[in-house]
């Protein structure tokens, strides 16, 4: 009881005013560090699409989807979208010092796990969403390859 008012009038006073701005400004790197995890899981299985249209081959694109499952752990490829949460370091370090925040390499590391959990996601619902050895005629494959595309996106 002591301590709740002074507290909640700090809180009021030097914390809530800002927490708008905060929020703007460290959904900047977020956004689009997961903007670019979109943007790589849309990449890649157009480069799949692209190498069925090409080869109309099952075989290779059964392998190409059991190879999309290791995007996620691709540290290469995944690299690009870290790179964009990296800017919190930045961001944070400012208010580490006006708000006292600590654990900033925790903000950003559980964010590019939740990344990584995201472009999991992605994969395991492609996945599921399309099979090849359900796709009877190869015609339809890139359409099909399409829609699941479009819907995981979505």
């Amino acid at each position: 009881a002591t301590v709740s008012e002074p507290a909640q009038k700090c809180c009021a006073e030097n914390i809530q005013p800002f927490l708008t701005s905060i929020l703007e400004e460290l959904m900047g790197p977020v956004s689009s560090g997961f903007a670019e995890v979109r943007s790589l899981f849309d990449k890649e299985v157009n480069e799949i699409i692209q190498d069925f249209q090409k080869t109309n081959d099952i075989t290779k694109l059964k392998e190409n989807v059991d190879q999309l499952g290791n995007l996620p752990f691709n540290s290469v490829k995944m690299e690009p979208c870290y790179l964009k949460v990296n800017l919190l370091q930045e961001l944070l370090q400012d208010l580490k010092s006006r708000f006292k925040v600590y654990h900033i390499d925790f903000v950003v590391q559980r964010t590019q796990n939740f990344m990584q959990e995201l472009m999991e996601n992605a994969v395991y619902t492609f996945e599921q969403l399309f099979s090849p050895s359900h796709q009877a005629d190869s015609a339809k494959v890139s359409s099909t390859l399409e829609k699941v595309k479009l819907r995981v996106l979505k």
